[in-house]
């Protein structure tokens, strides 16, 4: 029986396990959503934008795992998911991204809504495709699922011109899949496993520097193992929450620019660190070459050109962290440093985060924790970026993998929202709750429609206080208060803006009111936005100012 490629497609996405896409329809991609309206076993979800489609389906795959899709049409439909494809780069998340293109005798003929999305998403893609032959799609839409999910995961891009949607072929599911060339290493090297836990029994100061690595491979039952065999205290990047329960005695919480100033303190002064699926990247290391100066590094990591890219790594190991944490801890020997962990504990007790809790103001680090008292448990909390998304690392404990997601690579403001969106898509019996700044929210604002119309139960929480406020703080820090072009001068009433699109809206001025306001949120079980008015200008402390070691933080008495 011969189908379509707009059939083909779905076909595949069929046995690809797929029960949810986000996108948005257009001109040459009208094949394929004609194929997909008599499929009722896999949900479209209809964004407002498809940078939101992408980040919607980011959010679904941090959540659950599984691999993400989106589909935009040619043109200004595929260029608006170039901001999305970018962030799943950077942080590694496995996505498929479908496109529409012109017919394949258009293609270099500037025809109208043409861009070449392959040759643009080309650096910030694992792999991409533009489909001529519709003979190859099947085991081409195999192949990308394949890349994007494998080794160290990452979003692959699928351009399909119009006449391929509509040629016919017989279909054909290929049984496997084997890419010359695409051969990622899982397994480390049993020599360099071994040495690596020689080099951990000798240690005297040892510390374990984990990311998101560990929760990408689904390493953190390994993880928790090799830390309560061998009392190592650990600490996470912001990628990395939520990988290890960080309310052990053990956890030192977040390192770097944010961190906490134990985690610096320690890793700083560490004789060994033990780097697990991390990228050593410029908010984590401060000062490069100040960075882990009295230490020996052990590095294991699934992508061979992260390992030595940015520091030198005495014990290098390519592969799986899950696999290579579960030979490791074969090798490795029950341990206690009494004097590091003394140590750890005094680092602790004398350098807590703190704020000033003064005047019943309502305080975004307040706000976080009375979030974590609320719901602490089966949450997941997104955030977009910004000093909220600091807020939100420091003061919620994050006690599973996969209850933190965030845009950390790339940095990306307003992401948070339509993530959040995906994320409870993907886990709907979860609490799913959105922390967002003023700015953040108002650059993917319109998705409220997308929440509303899909009666997505997520509750989100706008840090309001006026401005862009990490740019604000850095230049009251460092450009001697010039707030050139910070000031959100017109924001909307966003509890009105909520009702407006049929959603519900609460505002918060004061202290008292966050509690009764959350509890009502979360039991309404409807898509609810509450609007904190928080200080204007609440500064995000620990700090450590661009090109400073990460022992040299403001904020720190």
């Amino acid at each position: 029986m011969k189908l379509t490629g707009a059939q083909i497609v779905v076909e595949c996405l069929k046995r690809e396990d797929v029960k949810v896409i986000f996108g948005i329809p257009g001109g040459v991609i009208m094949p394929l959503y004609d194929a997909l309206y008599s499929e009722h076993s896999i949900k479209h979800i209809l964004t407002r934008h498809e940078q939101g489609a992408a980040h919607a389906a980011d959010g679904y795959a941090r959540a659950t795992g599984k691999v993400g899709v989106c589909i935009a049409t040619s043109g200004p439909g595929a260029t608006n998911l170039v901001t999305g494809l970018a962030n799943a780069h950077l942080d590694s998340t496995p996505l498929v991204a479908f496109t529409g293109q012109v017919p394949t005798n258009l293609i270099g003929t500037d025809a109208f809504q043409e861009v070449d999305i392959s040759g643009i998403t080309l650096p910030i893609t694992k792999n991409n495709y533009v489909v001529r032959d519709v003979r190859d799609l099947a085991s081409i839409i195999q192949e990308a699922f394949h890349i994007a999910r494998t080794g160290r995961p990452g979003p692959v891009l699928v351009d399909l011109p119009k006449d391929i949607q509509l040629a016919q072929t017989e279909f054909k599911y290929p049984k496997s899949v084997s890419l010359n060339g695409y051969k990622p290493t899982f397994n480390g090297h049993i020599q360099q496993i071994k040495a690596a836990a020689q080099e951990i029994d000798k240690a005297k100061r040892p510390i374990i520097y984990a990311g998101g690595g560990v929760i990408s491979s689904n390493a953190s039952s390994e993880l928790r193992d090799l830390v309560l065999k061998t009392n190592i205290p650990i600490t996470t990047t912001l990628m990395g929450l939520g990988s290890f329960p960080e309310t052990h005695p053990l956890s030192l919480g977040m390192l770097g620019m944010h961190g906490t100033p134990c985690a610096n303190y320690a890793i700083s002064d560490a004789d060994l660190i033990i780097a697990l699926g991390v990228r050593f990247d410029d908010r984590i290391t401060g000062k490069l070459d100040e960075f882990g100066s009295k230490a020996r590094i052990i590095h294991i990591d699934i992508d061979p050109a992260e390992v030595g890219k940015n520091v030198l790594v005495d014990i290098p190991i390519i592969g799986d962290v899950k696999k290579t944490l579960e030979r490791l801890n074969e090798f490795i020997l029950k341990k206690k440093e009494t004097e590091w962990l003394k140590k750890i504990k005094d680092w602790k007790s004398k350098y807590p985060l703190k704020y000033c809790k003064n005047n019943g103001e309502l305080k975004p680090q307040y706000i976080m924790e009375t979030i974590n008292e609320i719901a602490k448990d089966n949450t997941i909390i997104v955030t977009s970026v910004g000093q909220h998304q600091m807020w939100a690392a420091q003061y919620y404990q994050y006690t599973e993998p996969r209850s933190f997601i965030s845009s950390g690579g790339l940095g990306t403001m307003g992401y948070g929202f339509p993530a959040a969106l995906g994320a409870k898509m993907g886990c709907p019996e979860k609490t799913v709750i959105c922390i967002s700044g003023d700015g953040s929210f108002q650059m993917n604002q319109q998705e409220i429609a997308t929440a509303v119309n899909n009666n997505l139960a997520v509750t989100v929480i706008i840090m309001n206080n006026g401005y862009l406020g990490m740019v604000r703080q850095w230049q009251e820090l460092f450009y001697d208060k010039r707030y050139a072009e910070t000031t959100l001068n017109g924001n909307p009433d966003f509890v009105k803006l909520v009702e407006a699109y049929g959603g519900t809206g609460i505002r918060v001025n004061k202290k008292q009111e966050l509690y009764p306001a959350l509890e009502k949120a979360i039991s309404l079980n409807k898509f609810v936005l509450i609007d904190c008015l928080i200080p204007k200008e609440e500064n995000v402390f620990p700090m450590v100012a661009p090109g400073a070691p990460i022992t040299k933080m403001i904020g720190v008495e």
